[in-house]
């Protein structure tokens, strides 16, 4: 009961932060890039629930139009790279043979990489940007995927419904469409709700160091690292930001620990 309350709570915050970010063009009071410098570091007023920043620009606005960069990564990268670990996967672990070591290494290879650092030095390499944040991502992002997809695959090339349709003539692309990627979705989900919070930390990561979205886009990432200066004067710079990108990657951890724990029931 407990955790199907928290799976629900989770649920509930993602589709309100969805809706912000979606909504931002109607829900925003002010426009996120405008600048007002007689109201700038203001924490609190009528036309400014949230405070401004150094420029004067209203930080509700901007931390919702925040959330639609974190969101639009997050779920571009965990697309992209599901899209190519699956094709990856399904070859290596239905195929098997010198095709799986082929792929295999290549996924040790990309693996043996600290993810954060590799996408640093591509991102570092292309220049700021979001369509090279998300690119970074999916370079490293596919791997997982690709594991996963090929240690299902493994066990369930040798079960008897796939015996069934070779012997009854069905081709290895019909096989894997129809038999083996519908058993491949549960365990596929919970890698991609996993996923798309972690490629929100890491884009939060690469704005804040000056490599995600160019100013003056408003990022989370680098919402945190503008403010980081004012910390003593302005804390609501970094508060508010934080709080967003602490509360998305939350609600995302505990959608996939409940999502988790279920499919391990039902497995048992």
């Amino acid at each position: 009961m407990a955790s199907k309350v928290w799976f629900c709570a989770g649920v509930a915050v993602l589709l309100l932060l969805c809706a912000g970010a979606l909504l931002a063009p109607v829900l925003a009071p002010h426009d996120p890039l405008r600048q007002n410098l007689d109201r700038d570091l203001i924490a609190y007023s009528s036309d400014h629930p949230l405070g401004t920043d150094k420029l004067g620009r209203d930080v509700l606005s901007r931390t919702l139009y925040g959330g639609r960069i974190s969101l639009l990564t997050g779920v571009a990268t965990v697309l992209i790279s599901l899209a190519i670990g699956l094709m990856i996967g399904s070859l290596s672990g239905y195929f098997g043979g010198w095709l799986d070591q082929l792929l295999m290494r290549l996924v040790d290879t990309l693996m043996a990489f600290p993810g954060i650092l590799l996408a640093i030095a591509l991102t570092a390499v292309l220049g700021p940007g979001l369509d090279h944040v998300i690119l970074a991502l999916c370079l490293i992002g596919w791997t997982g995927y690709a594991r996963l997809v090929r240690g299902e695959m493994l066990s369930l090339r040798e079960r008897e419904f796939v015996q069934a349709a070779r012997a009854l003539g069905c081709r290895p692309k019909r096989i894997i469409a129809r038999h083996l990627l519908p058993n491949l979705l549960p365990p596929l989900m919970i890698q991609a709700t996993f996923g798309l919070a972690a490629a929100i930390v890491a884009e939060g990561s690469l704005s804040f160091l000056g490599l995600g979205v160019e100013p003056p886009t408003p990022s989370w990432g680098s919402m945190l690292n503008d403010g980081r200066q004012f910390l003593l004067v302005a804390p609501h710079l970094t508060a508010y930001p934080g709080l967003a990108l602490m509360v998305t990657v939350l609600a995302l951890n505990v959608v996939g620990d409940t999502l988790q724990d279920r499919l391990q029931f039902r497995t048992r």
